[in-house]
């Protein structure tokens, strides 16, 4: 850590009462931030089998406060993993069934005239929790889906002229399936930006299919989700998520993380690259993993772990690429192959 100790004068102070020990022991106390993230995985544990890199990433989200998107065919557990990790959490929880015929007000609220009062009365949507699973995101239109735009980016509401502050934390998870498209609507861009991650779940491999059939054997009871139970607070996850943002990033991971962002927009397999805000949540994720990993600094390792999940949503393949099977990952991983690593 000594470039950073060279190059951070602004905070010399802290770092030369830490000069005489080990330059990468921890100046933040991770203890007990990793072994509550154990604590869920291992609740989590208790009915999803395997899934690793998605449970990884949706904690990796919960601590810093980014929402999620969950991309699968039927099947293989988006929807239960988000509801078993909203379980092991003691914080208030929506699931919302998006449909066709859904309305914004639906999602938001409505105002109802109250005889008792005379006057409009505004009754709160199911939005209005701290974690909300949205399952098939992309079966309503646009106009319902716009709807998120404000809550998932400002944590606030506004109706019929009133400003309505969501309670902290609030985390959208939300699914869709890849392989239906009848009857379903694509996200906007907008939208689509304002997710932290998204995570794509595959199939299972042999040794995991065959416990996932042993586990439904064996299970003596009917609901398998009430063996989960909570194990951190709304105030616990609001200050780890406090700790991940004090995580220390130097100089040159700084600058790592903008070459990762230009070269999307320069390069010219892509029809869009990323936003700046793409950078921001390459950074806040890569200080997650980095807490994840019991670390209060970031390694090059945490940037690229989170930047499939963060720019695979963010960057539109070029028409030509695209028929000629090149994926977004495959051209993230060319970017990431394609920059020096810094030490």
């Amino acid at each position: 850590m000594e470039n950073f100790e060279n190059e951070n004068t602004e905070g010399q102070n802290s770092v030369d009462l830490h000069k005489n020990h080990d330059p990468f022991a921890s100046r933040i106390d991770m203890i007990e931030l990793r072994e509550s993230m154990q604590k869920i995985r291992s609740e989590i544990g208790k009915v999803i089998v395997g899934q690793h890199q998605m449970i990884d990433h949706l904690l990796a989200a919960l601590l810093s406060n980014g929402h999620v998107l969950i991309e699968g065919v039927p099947g293989v557990a988006k929807t239960i993993t988000a509801k078993l990790l909203a379980k092991t959490i003691d914080v208030p929880f929506s699931r919302i069934q998006f449909t066709p015929d859904l309305m914004p007000s639906d999602i938001l609220g409505t105002s109802v005239y109250s005889v008792k009062t005379s006057e409009f009365e505004f009754k709160k949507g199911p939005v209005f929790s701290s974690f909300i699973l949205i399952d098939e995101i992309n079966r309503s239109p646009a106009k319902t889906q716009s709807a998120l735009f404000e809550v998932m980016e400002e944590r606030q509401i506004t109706m019929d002229g009133v400003q309505y502050d969501l309670d902290l934390p609030f985390l959208v998870v939300a699914t869709q399936n890849p392989i239906e498209h009848e009857g379903t609507y694509r996200l906007p861009e907008a939208q689509l930006d304002r997710f932290l991650f998204k995570i794509n779940v595959g199939y299972p491999d042999l040794e995991q299919e065959i416990a996932i059939i042993k586990n439904q054997h064996n299970a003596k009871e009917e609901d398998k989700t009430e063996v989960v139970h909570a194990v951190i607070s709304s105030s616990q996850l609001n200050s780890y998520q406090k700790l991940v943002r004090e995580v220390v990033v130097e100089s040159q991971l700084v600058e790592y993380i903008a070459k990762i962002i230009i070269n999307t927009r320069e390069n010219q397999f892509l029809y869009l690259g990323a936003s700046p805000r793409a950078s921001l949540a390459l950074l806040a994720a890569s200080k997650a993993f980095a807490a994840l990993r019991g670390r209060d600094f970031v390694t090059p390792e945490d940037i690229k772990e989170a930047s499939f999940a963060v720019l695979r949503h963010r960057i539109i393949v070029s028409p030509e690429r695209e028929m000629e099977g090149i994926s977004a990952d495959e051209i993230i991983r060319q970017i990431l192959e394609g920059i020096e690593i810094p030490r």
